[in-house]
């Protein structure tokens, strides 16, 4: 059977974060969830339609500001592209510290990363709390020319940041010992998204808060006991689980993404919470192929896992819950990391992102109809035609 770690434990240059993909693995993924692997096509839902304009979703990221909103500063622009160009071409280690808000409660990552210039990137992932596991988990990345980056900071995620929001420079500030310059994401109508430190004199990232539209911090990012050049590259990580390289393909392109729709597959240029497609990519696996599609705004970041097959019927770790009136199976304790079956395809959402918009993202894909619908459906058609049938 496919382990989830093989799954889910990739990394790639596309700016999603390792700790998104990691929390799935350190939270609770012992097996793999989909079961006996099918030859049918995937749902036929009308959602699907949204896939006709998937490539226009892709290349919607380096559009400009939609009209009415206030333009972006170019320097702010200049800091973030500056920033994610030293992710990839610097020498640096540190601990990457990651904490969430939602409901009264917070839940925390710690990562150690290693990052060698035009090299290598190593992460070794550890949650934080009794709770958790306290196995770390080792994943590495050979892509030397687009690592994650640090905080998310990528090209690509820089490109929908600005399409979705208004990036401006807010001067300077600290980050911990660190002299930073600090730029701010602003929504349309003015209110703080997001703040950025960058490191002054490397530009490197090393904090960043997003606040919902109550002006309340859901979550913290910082980079922390930074240490650059040969301290870095000398810089070896302690043993634990190792992420071995995949066999998953470069991100797939937008004629590559339309036509694994008219395979069948569920592929939606976009997401509630103005998430656009950005990229893909699929593996062949034992059980059969695997497709992962990546969805943002610049700051929200889910995934979204697809499989032929049905959920397994044991989820240790898991429990089950509702979600948009849905039940699904949501991973312990970290909620972020979603799971269903529905037509002969089982989907896993892991999400860096909003509870109100996991949920709309949830809600938003296919699920198993509701056991009596067709029935309520059948007499709502009776009485329809009642209706338009003028002999009745």
């Amino acid at each position: 059977m496919l382990r989830p770690s093989s799954v889910l434990s990739r990394r790639r240059g596309d700016g999603r974060s390792p700790l998104l993909l990691a929390a799935a693995l350190v939270m609770a993924l012992p097996g793999f969830l989909a079961t006996a692997c099918t030859n049918q096509a995937g749902t036929g839902t009308a959602l699907n339609k949204a896939a006709t304009t998937a490539g226009g979703s892709v290349a919607a990221a380096g559009q400009a500001p939609a009209t009415g909103r206030q333009v972006s500063s170019t320097r702010a622009l200049s800091l973030l592209s500056q920033a994610a160009q030293a992710a990839i071409l610097m020498s640096y280690q540190g601990q990457e510290v990651v904490t969430r808000w939602s409901d009264g409660s917070g839940s925390v990552l710690v990562s150690d990363i290693w990052h060698v210039s035009g090299g290598q990137t190593v992460t070794q992932t550890l949650a934080a709390g009794d709770s958790l596991s306290s196995q770390p988990y080792l994943s590495s990345d050979d892509d030397s020319q687009a690592p994650e980056g640090v905080l998310g900071v990528t090209v690509p995620l820089i490109r929908l940041l600005e399409t979705h929001y208004t990036v401006v420079y807010a001067g300077a500030g600290s980050a911990g010992s660190r002299v930073a310059q600090v730029v701010e994401a602003r929504r349309g109508d003015g209110s703080l998204a997001a703040r950025f430190w960058l490191d002054d004199a490397t530009m490197l990232p090393l904090e960043r808060e997003v606040f919902d539209s109550a002006s309340h911090v859901i979550s913290q990012d910082v980079f922390i006991q930074v240490r650059f050049a040969s301290q870095a590259q000398a810089a070896t990580p302690v043993s634990g689980p190792s992420d071995p390289p995949g066999p998953w393909t470069d991100p797939l392109s937008n004629a590559q993404l339309l036509a694994l729709h008219t395979q069948g597959w569920l592929v939606l240029a976009g997401l509630p919470g103005e998430l656009s497609l950005f990229t893909g990519a699929r593996t062949t696996t034992s059980t059969g192929t695997v497709l992962d599609l990546g969805y943002s705004d610049g700051l929200s970041v889910v995934s979204v896992f697809e499989q032929r097959g049905d959920l397994a019927a044991k989820l240790a770790g898991w429990q089950r819950s509702t979600v948009d009136g849905h039940v699904i199976y949501v991973a312990e304790p970290d909620q972020r990391s979603l799971t269903w079956s529905s037509h002969g395809m089982v989907y896993t959402v892991v999400a860096d992102a909003p509870v109100q918009t996991v949920d709309a993202v949830v809600g938003a894909l296919p699920h198993d109809t509701p056991p009596g619908f067709w029935k309520r459906m059948s007499r709502g058609f009776v009485r329809l035609a009642s209706w338009v049938n003028p002999f009745h």
